[in-house]
C-alpha cells in the first residue's frame, strides 16, 4: 500500500472501516475543476460522498451546484447551505408530494427534477400550482443507456412543449447521462460520447427555433467528464460524481482520468482456515457487492489473492502469502465501486497527515430524513 494511506494508530478503528483521506479529496476536488476549466461549469453528484463534510468543502471551493439522485441526498446538500440542486430522478407517487414539501421547506433552493412521460409531467405541474410554486424539469434524453429517457423525436417535442406550457413547471433544459460509455480507451469513449451530444444538441437548437429555452444540458457521469469537459458549448453542466473519492474499478476502466483513491477499507484477519486462506472482516455488508464476486475490492499489497467467500461478515482469500499474517493482522483494501459502499456506512473514518482527525457521516445513505 502506498505510503501516503499509512496510519500512525489504528488501534482504535473498529474495522471493517471506511477511510476517508482529506488531503486526497482536495486533490481531486482541484483535479476537477482543473479539467472542467471553470467551477461555474461544474455539477458534481453527491451520490458518492453522501456526506455534509464533502459537501461544505466543495462549495468552499466554488462548488456551488450539486448533483443528487434522492430527496435525502437533496435535503442534506440544501441543509448545507446549496442553493441550486438537480434532483436528477423522475417523480413518481408520493415524491411528486415530497418535492412540494421541499420547496416550502427550503424557499430558497431552486430545485430540478427530470420527466419522461406526459402524465408525470401534469401531476407535477398540478402539485405545483396548486401551492403557488415552480419547479424546473429537465428533460430526461436516452443517449443509449436505455434506463430512463426518450430518443430525440415526436415525443421528446410533446413533452418538452407540455413542460414549457404546463403552470409551476420551468423548462430546464436536458439531462443526458451516457452511463453505457465505459470505453477504456479514450478515442473510442469520445467518439461514443460525441455521438450522444450532437443528437441532443441538435434537438436543442430546434428547441430553441420553436422559442423554447434550453438553458441547460446536464452532461454525463464520471467516464464521459473528460471529454465533454472539452466541449465548448455554454448550455453543457458537468456531473461527474465518483471522481472526488475515485476508486479502484473506474481506476482501471478510464486509466487517462488523474484521480487517486480517497476511500480506502480497513479490514482485519480473523482466521487462518488453512495454509493458504485468509479470513477477513470485510464481509459484504461493508464493501459494495454490485461488482462481480471476487473482484469487489483491490488489496493492494495482496494483489493476486483469489477472493473465493465473500459472505455477509466474511471475506475469504486465498493466497500463497496467507503464512505471512495472523489473526489480528491488518490489510487496507481499495473498493471497486465506492458510491454503494459509503452507504452502507454511517460515518467515516478521517484521516489527515496520517492520523485519525475526525468522524464524518455519511447522512444521505438514508431514503429519508425529514422529508
Amino acid at each position: 500500500m502506498d505510503s501516503q494511506y499509512a496510519i500512525a494508530d489504528t488501534s482504535q478503528i473498529y474495522s471493517p472501516a471506511l477511510l476517508v483521506y482529506r488531503e486526497i479529496v482536495i486533490r481531486n476536488l482541484r483535479r476537477m475543476i482543473e479539467m472542467a476549466g471553470d467551477v461555474s461549469r461544474l455539477r458534481p453528484h453527491c451520490k458518492t460522498h453522501k456526506m455534509p463534510a464533502v459537501t461544505k468543502i466543495e462549495l468552499g471551493m466554488g462548488l456551488t451546484k450539486h448533483k443528487c439522485a434522492t430527496f435525502a441526498e437533496a435535503e442534506m446538500l440544501a441543509e448545507c447551505g446549496v442553493k441550486d440542486i438537480f434532483l436528477a430522478y423522475n417523480l413518481v407517487g408520493p415524491n411528486i408530494g415530497r418535492s412540494k414539501r421541499f420547496l416550502q421547506k427550503f424557499p430558497d433552493v431552486k430545485l430540478a427534477v427530470t420527466a419522461d412521460d406526459l402524465k408525470m409531467i401534469d401531476e407535477l405541474s398540478n402539485a405545483m400550482s396548486s401551492a403557488s410554486l415552480t419547479i424546473r424539469v429537465l428533460l430526461d434524453l436516452d443517449p443509449g443507456l436505455h434506463r430512463t429517457g426518450v430518443v430525440p423525436g415526436d415525443l421528446a417535442t410533446r413533452l418538452y412543449q407540455r413542460i414549457v406550457e404546463r403552470p409551476g413547471l420551468q423548462p430546464g433544459g436536458f439531462h443526458l447521462y451516457d452511463g453505457q460509455n465505459h470505453q477504456t480507451n479514450l478515442t473510442e469513449r469520445t467518439a461514443a460520447v460525441l455521438t450522444g451530444w450532437n443528437v441532443a444538441a441538435s434537438l436543442r437548437d430546434q428547441f430553441v427555433r420553436n422559442g423554447w429555452p434550453v438553458p441547460a444540458i446536464v452532461c454525463g457521469g464520471t467516464g464521459s467528464f473528460p471529454v465533454f469537459a472539452n466541449l465548448d458549448d455554454s448550455a453543457i453542466e458537468l456531473a461527474p460524481g465518483t471522481c472526488v473519492f475515485h476508486d479502484s474499478g473506474y481506476g482501471a476502466a478510464f486509466p487517462d482520468m488523474d484521480f487517486e483513491p480517497a476511500v480506502a477499507m480497513l479490514t482485519r484477519v480473523i482466521s487462518r482456515p488453512t495454509p493458504d486462506r485468509l479470513t477477513c472482516d470485510l464481509g459484504n455488508k461493508a464493501v459494495a457487492s454490485d461488482p462481480p464476486k471476487g473482484q469487489r475490492v483491490l488489496f493492494p499489497d495482496l494483489p493476486d489473492a483469489q477472493q473465493v467467500l465473500h459472505n455477509e461478515e466474511h471475506l475469504v482469500l486465498q493466497t500463497p502469502l496467507a503464512g505471512r499474517y495472523q489473526p489480528g493482522d491488518e490489510l487496507f483494501a481499495i473498493p471497486k465501486h465506492v458510491c454503494p459502499t459509503s452507504a452502507l456506512h454511517k460515518q467515516a473514518y478521517v484521516i489527515e497527515a496520517g492520523n485519525v482527525i475526525e468522524m464524518w457521516d455519511v447522512t444521505a445513505r438514508d431514503r429519508f430524513l425529514t422529508i
